[in-house]
């Protein structure tokens, strides 16, 4: 990308066209062929939907607390990409892609959340990490807390997990899987997807220890089916089942494809564990092939979020079409190959007036219990025209907003 394309990404503040991406291409699910409808450990599954939902305001505004708090010039502003792992400690560690660092202005007496501002000339990093203990944020690591690999070329965190530094071990590490893009003109102004990469982070320190490549897909000559894995994880019966997409959809392309790959339970950070779905079995190797999605008007966002519900693997996606700016749907199936049934009930969490839209909801299992799942999605300005002085006049634009979801019977 020329340097002009890409500082005017920069100005933008995070990728405008990656929310169109992950709402317009959330969808309904064509599932591959399965044996029954059981899932993996044999347990006994059944359909699951959302039966309530309500805004989490004590989590909203914890994040508003934190990015308005005056007294540092280096910490979190905003961000998106959000996601969550619990540290043994206790504390809770949460990941962003694109942040906005720096310091966010008020009046002496703000009459609303609009009348908060960013300096035009304040700092984005392509990915951070904010430490919350005890419910309250209290300290921004240095950003960027996973440099960029080459020039033109940046990583976004995604999900992650605590686990052993080797098979057996008592020491434990932090694994992270990132995405790496590099930059690239339209279709692909938020970056062409490059690879897969984990992380292994020092505990309790955070310190960054190593990176290692998991799937390099510079070889796949269209970078459309390339595919990113990473989007979220399930640890079920010894396995970790990585979650991805593809970018069906970059910005005027047909709905993105889910695919998901399998990595003994602790081998997070070898990349000769990691087992892929082909269609049909799980292969080393195998070019993976997708579970959800028929590259029409049926499939997911590049980024979305699967919990398990007791026997009941249970997807959050932004839903087709349209609603897909606004609204949540969810899927389940009784295995991570599927076959996905859906949509279930859909649900539309509030937003900003004005022109914005909702992206990337992610399940947070360390905040859920009582019956209740708390679930996060990104908020942003529509259009790419006047984003960054949208960004810079309301801080609430691109800060996670939360809800609480309660799921029943479906059908």
């Amino acid at each position: 990308m020329p340097d002009d394309a890409a500082g005017a990404r920069r100005r933008t503040g995070t990728g405008i066209a990656l929310v169109l991406t992950l709402v317009l291409g959330a969808l309904l699910v064509t599932g591959l062929p399965d044996d029954d409808d059981r899932g993996p450990d044999g347990a006994d599954c059944r359909p699951r939907t959302v039966a309530s939902w309500t805004a989490d305001d004590t989590l909203t505004a914890e994040f508003a607390r934190y990015g308005d708090d005056p007294g540092r010039t280096d910490d979190w502003t905003g961000g998106d990409g959000t996601h969550s792992v619990r540290l043994p400690d206790g504390r809770l560690l949460w990941l962003f892609s694109d942040t906005f660092l720096g310091r966010v202005h008020r009046p002496p007496n703000p009459v609303g959340e609009s009348y908060a501002w960013r300096d035009a000339n304040t700092p984005l990093v392509r990915n951070s990490a904010v430490v919350m203990r005890d419910g309250g944020l209290e300290s921004t690591l240095p950003a960027p807390l996973f440099p960029d690999p080459a020039p033109d070329r940046w990583r976004w965190p995604v999900a992650a997990r605590v686990e052993p530094r080797s098979p057996g071990s008592s020491e434990q590490v932090l694994r992270v899987l990132l995405w790496v893009r590099r930059a690239g003109q339209h279709p692909w102004i938020y970056g062409v997807p490059t690879a897969t990469e984990v992380a292994t982070l020092s505990l309790p320190g955070l310190r960054l220890e190593s990176v290692s490549t998991v799937l390099d897909q510079q070889q796949v000559a269209d970078p459309s089916r390339r595919v990113l894995f990473g989007t979220t994880l399930v640890e079920e019966g010894g396995w970790t089942y990585v979650f991805g997409g593809d970018d069906g959809r970059p910005a005027d392309r047909p709905a993105s494809h889910a695919y998901v790959a399998r990595v003994p339970e602790g081998h997070l950070g070898d990349p000769a564990a990691w087992e892929y779905w082909n269609g049909s079995s799980w292969q080393t190797r195998a070019r993976p092939r997708p579970v959800l999605g028929d590259g029409r008007r049926t499939g997911v966002g590049s980024a979305f979020s699967v919990v398990r519900d007791e026997g009941t693997y249970v997807l959050f996606t932004m839903a087709a079409g349209a609603a897909g700016l606004t609204t949540v749907a969810s899927y389940w199936a009784c295995s991570p190959t599927g076959p996905w049934h859906g949509p279930a009930r859909e649900f539309t969490p509030a937003l900003p007036h004005g022109g914005t839209a909702a992206y990337n909801p992610q399940v947070h299992p360390e905040l859920s219990g009582d019956g209740r799942l708390v679930l996060s999605h990104d908020v942003n300005w529509l259009e790419t025209a006047g984003a960054a002085g949208m960004l810079s006049r309301n801080v609430s634009l691109y800060r996670p907003r939360f809800v609480s979801v309660r799921l029943g019977p479906g059908r």
